[in-house]
């Protein structure tokens, strides 16, 4: 899955779009560009990417617009190119469903991990073997996780999920009950390959019982907030 990847990269500067193809290419990733956020939504709606490197200054649609509209119909992996002292726009940005964020200046090296450690987890689980009796599944009243087919279903209903709202899901209701504080999340989920705070946390908690409430307000009310504390899965087991 990693190799030959393909990748498209946002951003209104060309040397910073250069520089970040010829790195990823050494990869051997597939990289497209995109100048604008007119030309990235265009791309990423007709085709299916495996990771988006999307700037959110930018003329026209800024990054916040495309994301935002790419997620009424796509749950492609975005991680989102910020300025340092845009902490607001990072947190809206997870708000309308960003993976990760990378602060600028940044290094190439470290663009380039991020990305892999985004490919790792959208595809840990996506292209397993399931032809086994044995499947991996999670199965709660009105809610369903094949983790073999990295698919969620609520009330028959398959939802689409970014790879860190599936991950955050199936970490919780691996263990039913079981209360979790926010830098607990943080340390587990996010894999210490992500620098962000706990709003994170909150605003992809946020992201998920909004997506789970649309089919069935039941299957959101089992993300509980513990308050004080962080949250906990909340159901019985059918």
């Amino acid at each position: 899955m990693e190799q030959h990847a393909h990748i498209l990269v946002v951003d209104d500067e060309e040397r910073i779009r250069r520089l970040l193809k010829m790195y990823l290419e050494r990869e051997d990733y597939i990289v497209e560009e995109a100048e604008n956020g007119e030309e990235a939504l265009k791309l990423a709606l007709e085709k299916d990417f495996d990771v988006i490197l999307l700037d959110i200054m930018m003329p026209g649609i800024d990054g916040i617009e495309v994301c935002q509209e790419l997620r009424k119909s796509k749950a492609t992996p975005v991680i989102m190119l910020t300025a340092k002292g845009e902490e607001a726009n990072r947190v809206q940005g997870f708000e309308v469903g960003t993976d990760d964020y990378i602060v600028k200046p940044f290094s190439p090296r470290e663009v380039v991990l991020r990305v892999k450690a985004l490919l790792r987890r959208a595809s840990a689980t996506k292209f397993m073997q399931t032809d086994t009796l044995a499947k991996n599944v999670l199965v709660f009243q009105d809610l369903m996780i094949d983790h073999d087919a990295h698919r969620v279903m609520v009330s028959e209903k398959e939802i689409a999920l970014t790879p860190k709202e599936y991950e955050l899901l199936h970490y919780l209701a691996q263990s039913p009950d079981k209360v979790f504080s926010r830098e607990q999340l943080l340390k587990d989920v996010w894999n210490y390959d992500f620098f962000g705070d706990l709003r994170t946390v909150d605003t992809h908690i946020k992201r998920l019982r909004e997506k789970l409430n649309k089919v069935s307000p039941e299957a959101a009310a089992m993300i509980a907030t513990v308050w004080g504390i962080g949250y906990k899965f909340e159901a019985q087991k059918d």
